[in-house]
């Protein structure tokens, strides 16, 4: 399993596959290194907006989840800056006032961003919450989407952090569920596992990840799905507990331009355990709708 390590001019942390990214106060800027390489991505600011945007071509927008970051997509950043424009917004997870902390005001705050931007023609990617977010958007604002692309999303069903909300301090509650995230438990690191623990245990934090959790939950798409006329790539980790294969499964079924594709040995994040092979089914089918229309159909 490839492991990051962030580094900025004052601090150095290691993390696990999934990790909080954190920013320098003096440079707007990420450092990230990945199997070796140190890679630098610039923050870019428009307005309220914070992004990374890497590379030329049709926009490739990327939207993490819950407890993601902009690391998480390193991989895909790398691979497709050299054919596409790579565009990673920054979600304002515990940003925005408590009455706007939902799927709805995350859809609300990425389309603010796409107007602004004037992005067209994008490939809307989107990992657990970010898909429910990116799904919604599609529904909403399809005009200036091209395709989607959907990993472990949220929408139909999701395995959360439970029934209930964990006791504040509860830390080895907050290990077992970090672990469930990856086919390989031992991919939850330390230090990914502190970062989720800090998140939970912050009363502001806490309380906007139950929010967001919570919207989820009520904001089911099912009876929506089937208005969904773009490409739909759908790439599933085999052994996601969090959105099982058999939500995977339901998607493929009720977005009827969709294809899946599983991944073995690979749990709720596929671009992060499987690199290699999310990024090979994703470039498959980028390549496919670049074609002419004749070859396509």
């Amino acid at each position: 399993m490839p492991k990051w390590r962030i580094f900025s001019s004052k601090w150095e942390k290691t993390l696990g596959n999934q990790g909080t990214d954190i920013f320098s106060n003096s440079a707007e800027k990420i450092i990230l290194a990945f199997k070796g390489d140190i890679l630098v991505h610039e923050i870019k600011q428009t307005g309220k907006f914070k992004y990374i945007e890497e590379g030329e071509g049709e926009p490739l927008l990327l939207l993490h989840g819950l407890f993601g970051a902009l690391s998480n997509f390193e991989s895909l950043i790398s691979y497709f800056k050299n054919t596409h424009k790579v565009i990673v917004p920054m979600l304002p997870l515990y940003d925005l006032d408590l009455l706007h902390t939902s799927i709805g005001g995350l859809e609300k705050y990425l389309h603010k961003f796409v107007e602004t931007k004037d992005y067209k023609n994008i490939h809307l990617l989107g990992n657990s919450l970010g898909g429910h977010v990116a799904l919604v958007h599609v529904l909403r604002h399809p005009e200036r989407i091209k395709s989607l692309i959907l990993t472990g999303s949220s929408g139909l069903f999701e395995n959360g952090m439970g029934d209930t909300y964990p006791k504040r301090g509860d830390y080895e509650y907050i290990k077992k569920k970090t672990e469930i995230t990856f086919y390989d438990p031992k991919t939850a690191s330390k230090e990914l596992v502190d970062e989720v623990y800090e998140i939970v245990n912050t009363r502001l934090k806490a309380i906007k990840i139950i929010a967001l959790a919570k919207s989820a939950i009520r904001n089911n798409l099912g009876e929506e799905l089937s208005q969904i006329k773009k490409q739909t790539l759908l790439i599933w980790g085999n052994n996601d507990t969090i959105t099982p294969p058999f939500v995977a499964k339901e998607f493929n079924r009720l977005i009827p331009n969709s294809e899946l594709h599983f991944i073995d040995k690979c749990g709720h994040a596929p671009m992060m355990e499987v690199p290699d092979e999310f990024n090979r089914i994703l470039e498959t089918f980028l390549q496919k709708l670049s074609e002419p229309a004749a070859l396509v159909s």
